[in-house]
């Protein structure tokens, strides 16, 4: 044998003892791998304190990238807050109902969704018709949950947080004025109130209004009761046109038309 050719042969054999060498510690590498991955799940599995802390971290750096890259807070869960349904998953009278008022007040259909499914909700418990509580709405705000009367009747209802702010404490205090369906049940409780207490609905919407001490409400009864029987058909399936609410008669002097419960903040004051 030449020494060229023993040369080559020792190179060889060397070659293959590195390869080996590599071979068997990627293999170890792994092994100990997985048995570091093995004790860190049984870990996170007998410690849920740790668990939930590797959660946080882990959510709190892919928020600091999405921060970092588009300059946004990224918060998952406050689509839980969101005022919203989708339309498509109501029943079809509801899902009408609520198209419908979209259209005319050019609200959008979700946040619309959710308030027709908690007026019918409310209306199954109390017995009072949720289309009316609708109407009420519509005409009292439009649809706007920030809404505010110069005597402070707030929110999508236009209740008087004042006078009934007890009925907010159960939700944490007035400013649940300002949540529409907090104000969406307040409302509906104090408008059932009036309904019972006067023993008609007409009576009831008087005094929802605070008219019940005037000779007019300034066209409120008559613009409730007009949108209610609107709703009454939507919901029927029968084609409705979303023409805009005409205004209430011109007030006169003697006979200011007052906001809901502007009476009882005058009594009060």
């Amino acid at each position: 044998m030449t020494a060229f050719q023993e040369m080559g042969q020792s190179l060889r054999s060397f070659t293959g003892q590195i390869s080996q060498v590599f071979f068997a510690t990627i293999h170890y590498s792994f092994a100990l791998l997985g048995l570091a991955v093995m004790f860190a799940t049984l870990a996170l599995v007998a410690q849920p304190d740790l668990r939930q802390a590797g959660e946080a971290r882990l959510i709190s750096w892919l928020q600091n990238r999405q921060i970092a890259g588009n300059g946004i807070e990224a918060e998952p869960e406050a689509v839980e807050r969101a005022t919203a349904t989708h339309p498509h998953e109501l029943p079809k009278q509801q899902a009408a109902v609520a198209f419908w008022l979209s259209k005319k007040y050019r609200v959008a259909p979700e946040p619309l969704s959710a308030l027709v499914v908690e007026a019918y909700e409310i209306g199954d418990r109390s017995q009072l018709d949720p289309l009316l509580i609708l109407a009420v709405m519509a005409v009292e705000s439009g649809f706007n949950p920030f809404a505010q009367s110069p005597v402070g009747a707030q929110g999508l209802m236009q209740v008087m947080t004042r006078v009934h702010s007890e009925k907010y404490e159960s939700f944490g205090g007035k400013l649940a004025a300002f949540d529409p369906l907090t104000n969406l049940r307040v409302g509906a409780r104090v408008l059932q109130e009036y309904i019972q207490r006067k023993g008609s609905i007409e009576g009831g919407l008087r005094a929802y209004v605070g008219a019940t001490n005037l000779d007019d409400d300034g066209g409120y009864t008559a613009k409730v009761l007009a949108e209610h029987a609107r709703l009454r058909e939507v919901a029927s399936g029968r084609a409705i046109g979303t023409q805009a609410l005409q205004a209430p008669p011109a007030k006169t002097p003697d006979q200011p038309r007052a906001p809901a419960d502007a009476v009882l903040v005058l009594l009060n004051s």
